[in-house]
């Protein structure tokens, strides 16, 4: 349980647990000697490993039985690039432990085989990725593992929708789109009285900005391939948390064989060097272009944690170090226009951001979810989700934030 100062003050501002030298070095302590005495970690490109004798061998097998061994034995197994950028992964999260899988998806989906078994149950909140949604409402339906979603931030909702064979609750903070931030410390209070796990997608976020295990949350995930990895040129999914949860993970990977690729490894480890100069630029882009948008005569509604208009903004302010570089916003129409003509014109008028899917790369990018994302689904059918044909989901990059003000304003008056 934190104490008061402590919800205050994020515990990872600490001076011995800094998360810029984390993201560089990695763990405290850890070893700070590489193969060939090469500075960065070094790109094991390799399938399979070799044994010097039967003894090696043998000593290998029993080691591997109890933790993560230090070596290999073959490519579905482990690699050490990528066993080193899951050290690093874990230090920056404070967990004891990280698994890096191909895809964010990735890491979703086999956490959740993983945990569920047939005859269980798992609760997921109505906001969380699409994707997430649907494997859990439909996919894990097939192998008779039920599944209840809840409203977002609805907490009575929530623990009364826990049963016996409740075995895992999934969430994200902050949520695509509107960007909801969870009460971490209630939710794992809830689990935890009631004996069931407790998984949350801390994707928008980052560890720079909140880290979930620090409030009793069971498992983080990451889609890697957004902010971490940084450039949107690499692809993985990492689950992080304690030692004996990602061991049984990690046994489950060796089966399903969802495993990542040594250079997209490397890449991650890249990015992750830059991870905190990064967000703190996104993060100052993503609170100053809410700011303007919020002040915009166009501009109908912006969802901003950081902004004191957002539903979750004083949980937001207590549990998070900064509030991302994610802004989403609807566009008034003009005389003549229906909402879906206004933010495509708007989106084309801008001329920095990339239309494109994703975020937490360098580059800005912009989209509009009723066409990139519910596409299929007709007017009446998105706005049943609460996807209005207006929303547009900006995410900042680490331009400079002037640039991207001047850009939003001269296509919000031109569209």
């Amino acid at each position: 349980m934190l104490t008061e100062t402590e919800k205050r003050t994020p515990v990872w501002t600490e001076r011995e647990s800094g998360t810029g030298t984390a993201a560089v070095h990695g763990p405290a302590g850890g070893r700070r000697r590489h193969a060939h005495h090469a500075l960065t970690t070094p790109l094991v490109q390799t399938a399979t490993y070799t044994f010097d004798d039967t003894a090696d061998l043998r000593a290998y097998m029993e080691a591997k039985m109890w933790a993560p061994p230090e070596r290999g034995e073959y490519g579905r197994y482990g690699n050490p690039t990528v066993r080193e950028v899951e050290k690093r992964l874990a230090a920056l999260d404070q967990g004891d432990d990280a698994l890096l899988y191909p895809t964010g998806m990735a890491a979703i989906t086999n956490t959740l085989l993983a945990i569920l078994s047939a005859g269980s149950h798992v609760i997921f909140t109505d906001d969380c990725y699409r994707k997430t949604r649907h494997f859990c409402s439909t996919f894990l339906r097939r192998f008779n593992v039920a599944s209840t979603q809840v409203p977002v931030g609805d907490y009575a909702a929530l623990e009364a929708a826990i049963r016996p064979e409740t075995r895992l609750i999934v969430s994200e903070s902050p949520t695509n789109p509107y960007l909801r931030v969870a009460d971490l410390e209630r939710l794992a209070s809830i689990a935890r009285r009631r004996r069931v796990k407790t998984m949350i997608d801390a994707t928008f976020a980052t560890p720079c900005n909140v880290r979930p295990l620090a409030w009793g949350i069971d498992l983080v995930v990451h889609s890697a391939t957004k902010y971490l990895a940084g450039h949107n040129d690499v692809m993985a999914g990492v689950v992080v948390g304690e030692a004996g949860l990602i061991h049984a993970l990690r046994q489950s990977q060796g089966m399903l064989g969802g495993v990542l690729d040594p250079h997209a490894a490397f890449l991650l480890e890249r990015g992750l060097k830059t991870l905190d100069l990064r967000v703190r630029r996104h993060n100052e882009n993503g609170r100053r272009v809410a700011q303007f948008l919020e002040n915009h005569p166009r501009v109908e509604r912006v969802w901003y944690p950081g902004l004191p208009s957002h539903p979750d903004h004083e949980i937001a302010r207590t549990q998070m170090a900064g509030f991302g570089g994610v802004v989403t916003f609807t566009v008034a129409p003009r005389p003549g226009q229906t909402a879906l003509e206004a933010a495509s014109r708007l989106i084309d008028a801008t001329t920095i951001p990339y239309i494109a899917p994703s975020l937490g790369g360098v580059e800005s990018l912009i989209e509009q979810p009723a066409i990139m994302s519910y596409y299929e689904l007709s007017a009446e059918e998105r706005a049943a989700i609460g996807i209005p044909d207006n929303l547009v989901r900006f995410a900042a990059g680490i331009e400079e934030t002037e640039d991207l003000i001047a850009d939003l304003a001269q296509a919000l008056n031109e569209s």
